[in-house]
């Protein structure tokens, strides 16, 4: 049987966190960066409501999602686009953006994603060296060229857990040219309490070249509904959704979108909760010369160099306790270290518990 040819792309796919261990019904999963405290009340009421017409199509603009986040974070509802993720945002403005032969730059070490989506419109991606792991200024302005239409990056970044200050996001919007887009991802943004560090969407609410991306499937809790938003010029914003699927953000992810955000006192208690347990466990690790980044994000990146065990015995040791971290050589080629998301009380302390035993050993 004859198939219908199809394009083949030099492309390493996706890998998400590792979720199941053989022999283990029920684990600890600290390999993916979901919310430590689960899903808000509020949200889970909407969810449950017995009148939700699921037989309807949702609102293909999301206008009530659109103006709740307006209200939240006092931006303008017409510069909104909301996503099945904040992917499909980023999907969208490389099919938008990029041409084959574009220019992207990342850094380094970066959400995979940014890279995936661009190579799929056959952009080139261009990498910017890291320095100690942060993004670097000066290594992004050297990769700049004349086919250079987007840079992407997330602050704090993804897998490193280092972010840039916000002097040092605005001096990287003044180096770059203007016709190129800069596109800065907070998904971790509501985490941060680090007094040198802005959101994107703070620093360039009104800029016409710079896009922000944001997630409800961080300290929201959303992850498996799907759902985030982009904020830019309406200009972007209008030529966005000329190709943005009709109805792409379905009816439950919207309205859970909806009283997740008025909830201040889930995500009051999801900031307190990870900067308390960032901590300790920062501090706890050190004790095993197992170094990390400063507390920011959700996350920690283990850095094994000092450490009398190599990352990979560390992880399979665990799995063998049924906890998961994720691994940083699968895709990011980052070697001898692994990512931690801060967990819940529970799995934090059974984490310490385990990494005690391991070391006693």
């Amino acid at each position: 049987m004859t198939t219908v040819k199809f394009k083949k792309f030099n492309i390493e796919a996706y890998q998400p966190g590792k979720s199941t261990i053989k022999s283990f019904n029920k684990i600890i999963k600290l390999s993916a960066n979901e919310s430590a405290l689960g899903v808000s009340a509020k949200a889970k009421k909407a969810i449950s409501n017995k009148k939700l017409s699921l037989f309807r199509y949702p609102d293909g603009k999301s206008k009530k999602l659109r103006s709740q986040i307006s209200k939240k974070f006092s931006c303008d509802k017409e510069k909104i686009i909301c996503g099945a993720g904040s992917d499909e945002v980023i999907q969208m403005l490389c099919q938008l953006f990029l041409r084959p032969k574009d220019e992207v730059i990342l850094p380094q070490f970066s959400f995979l994603m940014y890279r995936i989506y661009a190579k799929i419109v056959g952009a080139k991606v261009v990498f910017a060296k890291e320095k100690n792991f942060k993004v670097s200024v000066s290594e992004i302005i050297k990769k700049v060229s004349n086919k250079t239409k987007i840079v992407f990056l997330a602050n704090p970044n993804n897998p490193t857990g280092t972010y840039l200050n916000s002097f040092e996001l605005i001096d990287l919007r003044k180096r770059l040219r203007k016709n190129i887009l800069l596109v800065v991802d907070d998904a971790y943004a509501e985490y941060m309490q680090n007094k040198d560090y802005k959101s994107g969407l703070d620093l360039f609410k009104n800029k016409q070249n710079v896009f922000i991306l944001r997630t409800f499937s961080k300290i929201y809790g959303l992850s498996s509904l799907r759902i985030g938003w982009g904020y830019g010029s309406k200009k972007i914003i209008d030529a966005l959704n000329v190709i943005k699927p009709p109805f792409n953000v379905n009816e439950v992810a919207q309205k859970a979108a909806i009283e997740s955000l008025k909830d201040k006192k889930f995500i009051s208690r999801s900031v307190k909760h990870n900067h308390i347990y960032a901590t300790k466990l920062k501090n706890f690790l050190s004790n095993y010369d197992i170094s990390s980044n400063k507390v920011s994000a959700n996350f920690l990146l283990l850095n094994f160099n000092k450490c009398k065990l190599r990352a990979n015995s560390f992880y399979e040791k665990l799995k063998k306790k049924g906890i998961i971290l994720r691994s940083t050589e699968e895709g990011y080629k980052i070697k001898n270290m692994l990512r931690l998301t801060i967990g819940s009380k529970e799995e934090n302390m059974k984490f310490i518990k385990a990494t005690q035993n391991i070391f006693r050993k």
